[in-house]
């Protein structure tokens, strides 16, 4: 599990080709005390250690998480997002992040405000039905609150530091973005698909759904 705040932009030195996928490599810039076996988010992607060599990490991407995941287009040279799996005990800066791509996103648009920048985003029409004005979305595994919802797409105002401590600054208009939504919202979603009534949403019925 992840909190969206982003600890490191790596760079891609190498993907290979595998048997049941690629071997993505990453190269850190900072100390992120990863161990082999140790769950990383990579862009978003919740990704398990195979090989650490110092400021290198290794990690392998199965089938389906390059199917599902902008991993796919991974190529050396490109900046990714890290953050080390959340530590009982840290803090929890951005909302739960799962590591777990719902879809993939295009850029529609990045403009520049006196105080930040807003990026829009089009997204599946399956994903848009978890997006709410002021709730929380993860962007490349960036923890953001949406500012604005339209049919088929959304936007989010990203702060000078985020810009610049993420890999958000090198993304323009057509590129494509790893999305998640808001778990506890999917949840919600899924209880009320069964017919439950919010007031319904106790801690046996989340049982009898199989939620906990």
């Amino acid at each position: 599990m992840f909190t969206g705040i982003i600890v490191d932009v790596g760079i891609v030195t190498s993907v290979r080709s595998a048997p049941y996928g690629a071997r993505l490599s990453v190269r850190t810039s900072r100390d992120l005390s990863v161990r082999k076996s140790d769950s990383v988010s990579v862009n978003g992607v919740c990704l398990t250690a195979t090989a650490v060599d110092g400021a290198l990490l290794h990690f392998d991407c199965v089938r389906e998480t390059l199917r599902r995941s902008t991993l796919r287009n991974a190529t050396p040279g490109d900046r990714v997002n890290l953050e080390p799996a959340l530590r009982v005990g840290d803090p929890l800066g951005g909302h739960f992040v799962l590591g777990h791509v719902d879809a993939t996103g295009l850029v529609a648009g990045v403009a520049a405000g006196l105080e930040d920048r807003t990026v829009r985003v089009k997204a599946p029409q399956d994903f848009m039905r978890f997006i709410v004005e002021k709730g929380s979305v993860a962007l490349d595994g960036i923890s953001l609150t949406v500012a604005d919802v339209g049919e088929d797409w959304f936007s989010v105002k990203v702060v000078p530091y985020t810009w610049e401590a993420t890999n958000l600054a090198s993304r323009s208009p057509g590129d494509e973005v790893n999305l998640e939504a808001d778990i506890l919202g999917k949840y919600v979603f899924r209880l009320m698909q069964e017919g439950r009534s919010p007031a319904g949403l106790t801690l046996e019925s989340l049982r009898e759904a199989g939620f906990a």
